[in-house]
């Protein structure tokens, strides 16, 4: 059984420490607040060395929760590729790191255009995300896979939820070249071009300006 939700509800079953399902511009979310991560992994059967993404509303919501400070180049790449399909991938200090990305010096966050997604972000709290389809199967692409995949969890309200691209975000990490000449964005992922302002590599591993 899988019942809707609208944005305040599902938000007061994710402060309870419940785990639930909506949609982004990608592919629809399993999430959960940051402090009850674990519970994603468990529902997943996936093995915690598989990081999760922090999602927020808007960049405001996520600028804080880094240990360190903002990098101007962090900031100018976040205003050019959000909101939209694409995941960066930061250096963090702090609890999150430890709780999102156990043993890694890093975290992805994103902002999605996905105006239903980013209401109940506004409600929630930035949330600990991860792609709605158990380990090794098929993604889900809409709210009926989601809730075939994890039965009994909330979903969010109104179905049928609008359609997303269909394909995992593209994922952009920061890396301090020892060279100054080179990118210091990589491209761990390829992505959807369209459902945001980013772009593919440029020719010679760029980026170009999203």
């Amino acid at each position: 059984m899988s019942w809707v939700l609208d944005a305040d509800a599902l938000a007061a079953q994710l402060a309870a420490g419940e785990a639930v399902l909506f949609p982004t511009d990608t592919l629809p979310a399993l999430a959960c607040t940051p402090s009850v991560a674990p519970l994603l992994w468990r529902l997943k059967c996936r093995p915690p060395d598989k990081p999760l993404i922090l999602m927020g509303a808007d960049l405001e919501q996520l600028v804080g929760l880094l240990g360190v400070p903002w990098r101007s180049e962090w900031l100018d790449q976040a205003h050019r590729c959000w909101p939209g399909a694409t995941t960066l991938v930061l250096p963090i200090a702090g609890p999150l790191v430890e709780v999102l990305n156990p043993g890694g010096a890093s975290l992805g966050l994103r902002v999605p255009a996905a105006p239903l997604a980013c209401e109940l972000l506004r409600h929630s709290g930035p949330l600990a995300t991860t792609s709605a389809n158990r380990s090794g199967a098929l993604p889900a692409t809409d709210a009926d896979q989601a809730a075939a995949a994890f039965p009994g969890l909330a979903r969010l309200a109104p179905l049928p939820w609008p359609q997303g691209s269909g394909a995992p975000s593209r994922v952009l990490a920061w890396r301090e070249p020892a060279d100054s000449a080179l990118d210091p964005w990589q491209v761990l992922r390829p992505g959807p071009i369209g459902n945001d302002r980013a772009a593919l590599p440029a020719p010679g591993g760029g980026v170009t300006p999203c």
